[in-house]
């Protein structure tokens, strides 16, 4: 299933890591480990935030994607599911008998 981990990373913490180095490091290993099928990076309610798409098998793989983020970067963290306009077309028959049990 394809997710959206939004890692909002404190300023103190984002800051020490900038400067001793290890931002980049950890930011670089985890990219190598998720392999995200895309990579965002904003500014949201003042913090450093990095958007990253994955796709995650099983929900046991939870752990091993967020734990290094929460480690290294001491991040907030916000896993969602999402679709593309693919999925949503391939939903398009259910999605159909769905709206025709539940709209009144």
């Amino acid at each position: 299933m394809r997710m959206l981990i939004k890692a909002t990373i404190p300023t103190e913490k984002g800051n020490a890591s900038l400067v001793d180095g290890s931002m980049m490091t950890s930011f670089e290993s985890i990219l190598e480990d998720l392999k995200p099928e895309a990579v965002y990076l904003t500014i949201e309610n003042g913090a450093r935030t990095m958007l990253l798409i994955i796709n995650m098998e099983e929900s046991s793989e939870m752990m091993g994607i967020v734990e290094p983020l929460f480690l290294s970067m001491g991040a907030h963290l916000t896993l969602t599911p999402v679709a593309t306009a693919e999925d949503f077309e391939k939903a398009g028959p259910g999605l159909g008998e769905v709206i025709q049990k539940y709209a009144s």
